[in-house]
C-alpha cells in the first residue's frame, strides 16, 4: 500500500486541449517539459493516488501539454481538471553532494551560526539568480533567505532536519 508522503507533486490538470481528450498541465518541473519524462504518472481522484499513462505530449506556448490513456473526449477531461500529478519519490534521480530538491527541504528547521531557531522552510522561489528558502517564522511572518551554499547556507543536515544559515534573526 503507498501513502501520500511516497509522493512528490510535479503538476496539476488545468485544462482541456483540444477535442481528442488531451489536457493542459501546469508543470511543476524545471524545464516544465520535464514532467513528460517520468513514467508512470500519478493522478490524485478523491483522495487516492491512481497510476496513468501518458500516451503522448509536447510543449505548447509557455505550457505542456498531453494525453492520458482511456481519456479520448474534452467531456472527460472536465472532470480531471484540478487534479494534481505525481511521481513516486523513487523516481526522482539521486542528486550530487550539496544538491537538494525542494521537497526535501520544506518542513525543515532554519537555525542561524549563533544556534537560534529563524523558522521553518515552508517553500522555495525560484528568482533567477538563486533559488530562495520562504521560512515561517510564525503564522504571518515569513523571512526569505537566498539558498547560496557555503555563503549563506552553511549546512543542510536532512537526518537532523535542519538548515544552517549566516543569517541573523532580525533581519
Amino acid at each position: 500500500m503507498t501513502t501520500a508522503d511516497e509522493f512528490i507533486s510535479v503538476g496539476k490538470i488545468s485544462a482541456a486541449f483540444g477535442v481528442k481528450g488531451w489536457v493542459k498541465i501546469y508543470s511543476f518541473t524545471e524545464p516544465r517539459a520535464n514532467i513528460l519524462q517520468y513514467s508512470p504518472l500519478y493522478m490524485s481522484r478523491r483522495g487516492e493516488w491512481i497510476e496513468v499513462k501518458v500516451t503522448g505530449g509536447r510543449t505548447q506556448g509557455k505550457g505542456v501539454v498531453m494525453g492520458i490513456d482511456n481519456v479520448t473526449d474534452r467531456d472527460q477531461v472536465q472532470a480531471l481538471i484540478g487534479a494534481e500529478l505525481a511521481i513516486k519519490k523513487s523516481q526522482l534521480e539521486p542528486v550530487e553532494e550539496d544538491e537538494f530538491y525542494w521537497n526535501d527541504l520544506e518542513g525543515l528547521t532554519v537555525l542561524n551560526i549563533s544556534d537560534e531557531v529563524i523558522g521553518v522552510v515552508d517553500h522555495l522561489m525560484e528568482t533567477g539568480a538563486n533559488d530562495v528558502l520562504v521560512v515561517k517564522k510564525s503564522k504571518q511572518a515569513e523571512i526569505l533567505i537566498p539558498f547560496v551554499m557555503d555563503e549563506i547556507v552553511k549546512q543542510v543536515d536532512l537526518d537532523k532536519s535542519t538548515i544552517i544559515v549566516d543569517w541573523s534573526t532580525d533581519y
